[in-house]
């Protein structure tokens, strides 16, 4: 099974490099084959290469999908 995610551009390093961040982490990611994204774009993260553009409301959707799938895993394991 692969899994790309939606994660914020907060800066562009050298070499297509970029630093995204990713429910509060940070990481350093390739931004070679998403050469248009920008400070503030949000972009399709799979093993440590942004894949792509993504809508900012369609990503804040699929985030706030993961935080509540999150929750209701933490709770079921409270119980």
């Amino acid at each position: 099974m692969c899994l790309a995610l939606p994660a914020r551009v907060v800066a562009l390093l050298d070499a297509d490099q970029a630093q995204v961040d990713l429910g509060g982490v940070r990481k350093s990611i390739s931004i070679a084959l998403t050469p248009g994204a920008a400070v503030g774009d949000y972009v399709i993260v799979h093993v440590g290469h942004a894949i792509g553009l993504v809508d900012p409301e369609e990503a804040e959707r699929t985030l706030a999908l993961f935080a509540e799938m999150a929750a209701m895993e933490q709770g079921g394991a409270a119980a």
